[in-house]
């Protein structure tokens, strides 16, 4: 009841508010209570960027290697969910073919080429839901062709994660977890463990088991925590991308004039709506940050979408400005020992699927008789992102 008194913005917040449209509420937190407790989250939540970085870099303070962490609850112990050493180990053995010189040698010709094929399947029809048409099948197709991974088609690997991502979601939000999540899981594991028994030496997960530096089911966590980032929150940066840009039609002329400019683009829309909104934490210590007393063991959230609005650094920060000099400071991909390993790889497959879709689609727009507002707790996207665009007619 105490922290209930000192943090009445926190106390008063609503799950609906979070899920439905966060930012005035984090607004009014990141102002007057930027590390505040929420009782409906049963932690503390940080909006404001300086304090969240702080968290971030600090693993000893505040770490992931707790047993409430809801992603490991899911699919067991990675390098997610981990601290430390054996982080360190978890992440190396995946960590080279990430780097952003390596991902651009290898995966751009192969991601160019199967986002222009998901573009030009649709294009006759004049109108689709791009986020399950066109952003998840090419999120699944990179992340199966950059694990190597064997005998999953697109249909069945999107409803793994949907499932998985059900699971984590319920969990975050103090409720049981669906049970479909540990089934999908499992599926999961069958095809991880099929594609290293086949042993081709393309597959990155035929190379991290052979080199057994971790073990098969820490083999099989970790590429579930790939497929689970690579799949959800590409979609989801996509798929937001992409009613940014149609959202805003001057910013979109400027991008049709410049194509350069959609990497601007990029990073102005992950800073105003980061596909993962938060990041859990749990304090190893008695610490006090931004005029809060955290005690050991309290969950710490860091809210990334609080963040990425904070005016202390990003001036007018509701404004989806391509022309913004700062928006690579945004903290969409985290920050610290756990920053997304896939960053290069998803701002890549982001950038040929907005030029693609520019570029073949005449006269995209947003289907006004669809509504396409993000929503979510933990993963923040479009449910549905219905566009139309002109189809020339047939002579």
């Amino acid at each position: 009841m105490a922290r209930a008194h000192r943090f009445p913005l926190g106390s008063a917040t609503t799950l609906s508010e979070l899920e439905d449209d966060p930012h005035p509420r984090l607004a009014l937190l990141r102002a007057s209570e930027p590390v505040s407790w929420l009782p409906l989250l049963g932690g503390w939540l940080v909006t404001r960027r300086d304090i969240a970085l702080r968290v971030m870099r600090d693993a000893a303070t505040f770490t992931v290697d707790d047993p409430r962490f809801s992603t490991a609850r899911v699919v067991g112990p990675s390098m997610l969910s981990v601290d430390g050493t054996e982080h360190k180990r978890h992440r190396a053995p995946f960590t080279d073919p990430f780097r952003a010189q390596d991902v651009h040698d290898r995966f751009a010709g192969f991601v160019e080429q199967e986002a222009a094929r998901l573009v030009e399947g649709i294009r006759p029809r004049g109108s689709a839901e791009l986020r399950r048409e066109v952003a998840g099948p090419l999120a699944v197709a990179v992340v199966a062709e950059s694990l190597g991974l064997v005998g999953a088609g697109a249909e069945a690997v999107l409803s793994w994660y949907d499932a998985i991502v059900s699971a984590v979601s319920d969990i975050t939000a103090g409720l049981p977890a669906n049970p479909a999540g540990a089934a999908a899981f499992d599926q999961l594991r069958g095809r991880v463990e099929a594609t290293v028994a086949a042993g081709s030496e393309a597959s990155l997960l035929v190379r991290v088991a052979g080199s057994e530096r971790l073990k098969l089911p820490e083999v099989v966590a970790n590429a579930a925590v790939l497929m689970f980032g690579g799949i959800e929150t590409t979609e989801g940066m996509i798929a937001n991308a992409v009613l940014h840009l149609l959202a805003h039609p001057g910013q979109l002329a400027l991008v049709r004039a410049d194509p350069d400019l959609v990497d601007a683009a990029i990073e102005e829309s992950l800073r105003l709506e980061p596909a993962a909104t938060v990041v859990d934490r749990y304090a190893t210590a008695d610490v006090t940050i931004g005029g809060a007393d955290v005690r050991r063991g309290d969950l710490v959230v860091v809210s990334l979408a609080g963040a990425n609005r904070d005016p202390e650094i990003f001036q007018d920060p509701d404004r989806f400005d391509l022309r913004r000099d700062n928006s690579r400071l945004q903290l969409a991909f985290a920050h610290g020992p756990h920053f997304c390993l896939g960053a290069h790889l998803a701002r890549l497959e982001t950038r040929a699927c907005l030029l693609a879709l520019l570029d073949r689609l005449h006269g995209l727009r947003l289907d006004s008789a669809s509504p396409s507002t993000p929503k979510g707790l933990v993963f923040r996207k479009p449910p549905a992102l219905r566009v139309r665009w002109d189809v020339p007619a047939q002579r």
